[in-house]
Parts: C-alpha cells; structure tokens; sequence
C-alpha cells in the first residue's frame, strides 16, 4: 500500500481485521509490514485489535509472529458438533452380516468356511461397533 502514512490508524486496525479474517493460513508479522511499515506501531495496532475480541466468540491469536482468528477457549467446547457420517458396508462385511442373521449362533470358523475366504478381525469389529451384531 503506497499512502500508508496519509491513512490513520482506526482505518489501519481495519484493514488489518480484514487481511487476517479473509486469510485461509495464519498471517505473518512480515506480511502485515505491507500495511505499516513502523513494526513498533504495527504491533501496537495488533494488540488493539486483539483487545477489541479479546470478550468475543472468538479472538486474534499471536502465535510465533503468525495472527488468525480463532474461536475463543471458553466457548469452543460448546459448539462441538458431532455428526454421525454413514459408512456403507464392505461387501465382505455385507456378506458376513447375512451369515450371521440367517445361520446364528455361528462362530467365526463357519463365517469362513461359508464364505469360503478368511474373515478379516476388521470386519466383525466394524459390526460390533455399529451394534449390529
């Protein structure tokens, strides 16, 4: 930025904001020079800016000369979101399934001899975790 010295800091503390939230990655000390060239004075208007959320939902984090936006520590366990992913079963797993439905009680030995392949411990954990069997 050119006219850096022409713009004054509230404008700067903004600008900043929107260069940390609108990055992916942590953004480094040395990237935000880009904005403030005076390092005493940039890192002034950091800790501003991490005073402003220091009492949000999430805050501005300094971590090794690297500032994101992170969801504060006091809220973040609350919105935790389990979400069940579906997982399809493995045709073995199928197979072995309906083995079991049809034929049980039935040992592990007969699954394999039914199906005429060794059963893998993976499988029968896999149903055992899902409650199946």
């Amino acid at each position: 930025m050119s006219n850096t010295k022409e713009i004054d800091n509230d404008l700067k503390i903004k600008i900043l904001e929107a260069f940390i939230f609108a990055s992916p990655e942590p953004v480094h000390l040395n990237n935000l020079k880009q904005f403030e060239y005076d390092t005493k004075l940039l890192e002034k208007l950091l800790i501003q800016l991490q005073d402003k959320y220091k009492d949000f939902g999430f805050n501005l984090i300094n971590i090794n000369d690297t500032y994101a936006f992170r969801t504060s520590e006091e809220v973040s366990n609350l919105i935790n979101i389990e979400q069940e992913i579906p997982k399809k079963l493995s045709r073995a797993a199928s197979e072995t399934l309906a083995i079991i439905a049809y034929h049980q009680p039935v040992t592990r030995s007969q699954i394999e001899e039914i199906r005429g392949v060794s059963l893998s411990k993976g499988t029968l954990d896999l149903l055992f975790e899902i409650g199946w069997v």
